[in-house]
């Protein structure tokens, strides 16, 4: 009787030990997967944001609709990840969007996006697996 309890416990423990790191490398996928989803968003939101500002005149609504969607995207990112490269990228991209949000509100029709099209691509990039 011992020993089949012995054998029992043993073959549980065994078990438990063979799915934590499933479990971990789990999470960790999924966590990759929540990033590359999220830049692809940002990436799609800044190709939006380049549509508007080359429209700005007829409707400026426009871009700040898209700054916001990256916002949006951003501040979800930021949650999800405890990876500082990801973080200090997601940084950048947020600074460059605002340096966008106060040219359109000063009056800036054509405002630079460059750096937040370089911003985005550093934060596909950290996403790659």
């Amino acid at each position: 009787m011992r020993r089949s309890r012995r054998r029992a416990l043993a073959l549980a423990t065994a078990t438990a030990a063979l799915a934590l790191p499933a479990a971990v490398g789990c999470s960790a996928v999924s966590k990759a997967l929540d990033c590359v989803q999220t830049a692809d968003a940002i990436a799609s939101s800044v190709d939006d944001l380049g549509r508007a500002v080359s429209n700005a005149t007829d409707n400026p609504a426009q871009a700040d609709q898209a700054l916001n969607d990256i916002d949006n995207n951003l501040s979800s990112l930021k949650k999800k990840t405890d990876n500082a490269d990801l973080s200090k990228a997601v940084d950048n991209l947020n600074k460059a969007v605002g340096n966008v949000r106060t040219a359109i509100k000063n009056g800036d029709n054509t405002p630079d996006i460059s750096p937040v099209k370089d911003a985005a691509k550093e934060v596909g990039k950290v996403c790659t697996p």
